[in-house]
């Protein structure tokens, strides 16, 4: 209530927004003791007693940043985001991605609860349409084999109908947004920083293409650095906000392993492109595929058919091309085999060579002229150029 008035929705989730806006200035986002005080009350009224004394939440005595307090001013960063097309998602509004809600309940041992507070997004692309995407990660320093496959499969992925969403890095996240942006598809990277700035610089023109056709999204407010902690925060945001993750070349080293760790960790699809067995930059897939932890993929209709519901899509299986031999029936090849390549020959001696009947080689010999795989001459039947493909 505000001067007898009851305050509309909309108005309390603007002051909610600046709350969750002055709390992100005031603790990482990934604040575990922040993050399980906004289950139990709003941002505003956590604001409200820190405002009241910066030590009266106790498990926050540690990490609380009483000297930025007087300094807040939540209000005027919105403004200055809005100006710079940068706009602050928060639970509640219609754009918010409810698939990072998983993050709330996770499998890990050191940590149940991850949820985002807010999302920062630059872009048009609204966080909602990413129900259906797919995270593509992999090696910064891929290979030109591991490159060309993420920019293919990403290709093939948004030709799909499903948004690609990866780390805005070098190498194998950058050819993924490549691949997107290329088959004129729509893809998202979540970075370490703020969203106002370009990470690494040498994607700078990469990230602003993406940020004109689909959106750059992170935790840390406009302004913020990249910190080696907060990349690994950033990798559950890949998984979460995506439906699978699929690692294209990972080392036994690898923030694509993490990545994989956290979309595993919320119960979503991890899938692994093999490599050669003797690349260093695919082993750490290899021990995803071996121990079972990801499944095998090598193509956007095997993604499709891991991440869509039991039996909604079904690629056909792969098979080498169609030979003309492929039509032919069982004892058609026989006789087919009997005949010699260079020298003519009579039917009976085809038919000693097959082991079958006469009339039944005469048949089959009568059959296979008629299919152009076999011809008969002065020295009696011989094979076709088309019997020798």
């Amino acid at each position: 209530m505000t001067g007898g008035r009851a305050t509309s929705p909309a108005a309390d989730l603007d002051a909610e927004r600046v709350a969750r806006v002055e709390l992100a200035r005031l603790f990482e986002p990934s604040n575990a003791s922040v993050t399980q005080l906004l289950r139990r009350m709003s941002g505003i009224e956590l604001m409200a007693r820190l405002r009241a004394d910066p030590t009266a939440e106790a498990s926050l005595r540690q990490s609380a940043s009483s000297a930025r307090l007087p300094a807040l001013d939540a209000v005027r960063d919105l403004e200055r985001a809005a100006r710079a097309g940068i706009r602050f998602v928060i639970p509640g509004d219609r754009e918010w991605p409810r698939q990072v809600d998983r993050l709330g309940h996770c499998a890990r041992a050191d940590r149940t609860d991850w949820a985002p507070w807010g999302l920062w997004v630059r872009g048009p692309m609204r966080l909602d349409e990413l129900a259906g995407s797919v995270a593509v990660v992999g090696s910064r320093s891929g290979t030109t084999y591991g490159l060309n496959l993420a920019a293919t499969l990403a290709a093939e992925l948004v030709r799909a109908g499903h948004p690609v969403v990866s780390g805005g890095a070098f190498g194998v996240d950058a050819a993924a947004h490549r691949g997107a942006l290329a088959a004129g598809g729509r893809t998202v990277a979540v970075l370490a920083c703020g969203v106002d700035r370009a990470y690494p610089s040498g994607n700078e023109e990469l990230l602003k293409q993406i940020r004109c056709e689909g959106a750059i999204v992170s935790e840390a407010p406009p302004g913020c650095a990249p910190m080696r902690h907060r990349f690994l925060t950033r990798n559950r945001l890949i998984a979460a906000v995506t439906r699978g993750t699929v690692v294209v070349e990972a080392a036994l080293r690898s923030g694509a392993l993490n990545t994989a760790g956290w979309a595993a960790a919320i119960d979503r699809p991890v899938m692994g492109v093999p490599g050669p067995v003797t690349s260093a930059a695919s082993q750490g897939v290899h021990e995803l595929i071996r121990s079972g932890a990801a499944s095998l993929v090598c193509r956007a209709d095997d993604v499709r058919e891991v991440i869509g519901e039991v039996g909604a899509f079904l690629p056909a299986p792969l098979r080498g091309p169609e030979q003309p031999r492929d039509a032919l029936d069982d004892a058609q090849r026989l006789v087919l085999d009997a005949v010699p390549a260079e020298r003519g020959a009579a039917a009976e001696f085809v038919a000693r060579t097959a082991g079958m009947a006469l009339t039944h080689t005469r048949t089959c010999l009568e059959d296979l002229a008629r299919l152009g795989f076999v011809e008969f001459g002065e020295s009696g039947w011989r094979l076709t150029s088309l019997a020798l493909r």
